[in-house]
């Protein structure tokens, strides 16, 4: 695949921003988290895969409603509804896959990325040489019961107990509020500061955020509150990483018994790395998932 930016137009009429980095024959396309999130933080895969001796094409795209690819009108019930649902962005990517000539690829996605590679890998494993599953579990419960616990760790009890009387009075723009999801975000989303992905401008799209997340990483009132995955893990087939920052809002635990019910797969851990810990840590989270590749190209790739 040609390196640099190409417009794709998908059969619904709507354009994606998509961009290829790095050369060779292993392709990697990598999806990115929110949702309503965008590509930045794999801006560099290319070149840290490249800094561990393996080159890989990495192609990332912003999904629709996303930063440089085109947004919906949202305010339209319709598109709403044929917009914001899981469906849709699960076909999204293979649509992607199809208009860029992808087979045979690996998929990396983080956060809610990581969500659509799970159900990719089921829905069109086909297509797929191996999967990356970056900080998300496949059970929002697990999720919502760590959140209390990191909130406990990092606040104090008034703390807490004002944030929660905030979210019971739906008072999420109080500016002590965010204060608080301030010094959680620095503590368990972006722990390398300043944050390399921050603008200047809030760049999330938050009509997609808010109907499946809510206000912020630390309350769900969205759809993904009832999100569960586990009963499929046992029909993703192919080779499978499951790597998790080890100071993060996502449970380590969980990620070790993801990698112990799918069938081929294997967990890996971040030091000192948040939820984005290929920022937070980049040598070691692209060793791991260089190693990973590899092991999958030569055939060695064993639970």
């Amino acid at each position: 695949m040609k390196q640099g930016t190409k417009i794709i137009t998908l059969d619904n009429g709507y354009h994606l921003w998509t961009n290829t980095q790095g050369e060779g024959d292993i392709h990697l396309l990598a999806l990115h988290g929110g949702p309503g999130g965008e590509h930045e933080y794999w801006e560099d895969a290319a070149s840290q895969l490249k800094k561990q001796g393996l080159n890989v094409q990495v192609t990332m795209y912003d999904q629709l409603g996303s930063w440089y690819s085109d947004s919906p009108d949202f305010s339209d019930p319709q598109v709403r509804k044929d917009i914001l649902n899981y469906e849709y962005f699960l076909d999204e990517v293979d649509e992607v896959r199809d208009k860029l000539g992808l087979d045979n690829f690996y998929l990396i996605g983080q956060s809610w990325g990581g969500l659509l590679v799970q159900e990719y890998a089921e829905k069109y494993g086909m297509h797929l040489k191996g999967a990356i599953v970056s900080s998300m579990v496949d059970r929002i419960d697990d999720y919502t019961k760590h959140l209390e616990q990191v909130r406990e760790e990092a606040l104090t009890p008034d703390q807490v107990a004002y944030m929660k009387k905030c979210e019971a009075n739906n008072d999420y723009d109080n500016e002590r509020y965010q204060s608080y999801v301030d010094i959680l975000n620095k503590g368990y989303i972006d722990r390398k500061q300043p944050s390399k992905l921050s603008h200047l401008i809030d760049v999330t799209n938050t009509d997609i955020y808010g109907a499946f997340q809510g206000d912020n990483e630390f309350v769900i009132t969205g759809k993904l509150a009832e999100w569960n995955f586990t009963d499929h893990l046992k029909n993703i087939k192919v080779p499978t990483l499951v790597t998790f920052g080890e100071h993060e809002t996502m449970p380590v635990e969980t990620g070790k018994r993801m990698a112990q019910m799918i069938p081929n797969a294997k967990f890996v851990s971040t030091p000192e790395g948040g939820h984005h810990h290929m920022v937070d840590n980049p040598d070691v989270y692209y060793k791991h998932l260089a190693d990973f590749i590899r092991q999958v190209e030569a055939g060695t790739f064993n639970k």
